[in-house]
């Protein structure tokens, strides 16, 4: 999947979305608008939200949040708690809509993948 712009069909676009995320490892979460950065269109949060809306059952819509780490598409779930349940089975935390300590739980495609054959990079372990 490219980085620079280029033009593609709704089709190709739903369908490297759809890719992406279902890149996320359990635990992790992601925003629309991250995954649009890495697909090479940086303002594209929206059409990233209309590809998640009916995706494929193997797509894990509910780690796909906002930018702050709001359940904006829980009512997309049925029942509309179904998102927030699925997080938390995952070890999410989840208060108010909003998941808690999103920047810790926050994973990035961009800084996360490679673009070369979409693979996860290994995650550094962390100093101390």
């Amino acid at each position: 999947m490219p980085r620079t712009k280029k033009k593609q069909t709704d089709k190709n676009f739903f369908s490297d979305v759809h890719e992406v995320a279902r890149l996320i490892p359990p635990g992790r979460a992601t925003s629309y608008g991250a995954i649009g950065e890495y697909l090479g269109l940086k303002s594209s949060a929206r059409m990233v939200g209309w590809a998640m809306f009916g995706c494929p059952k193997d797509v894990p819509a509910h780690r796909v949040v906002n930018s702050k780490g709001l359940l904006t598409a829980k009512h997309h779930f049925k029942p509309p708690s179904k998102m927030q349940k699925l997080l938390e089975k995952e070890g999410v935390e989840v208060i108010n809509d909003k998941i808690v300590r999103f920047n810790e739980v926050f994973w990035n495609p961009v800084t996360e993948l490679t673009i070369e054959g979409v693979k996860p990079r290994k995650r550094r372990p962390k100093n101390g």
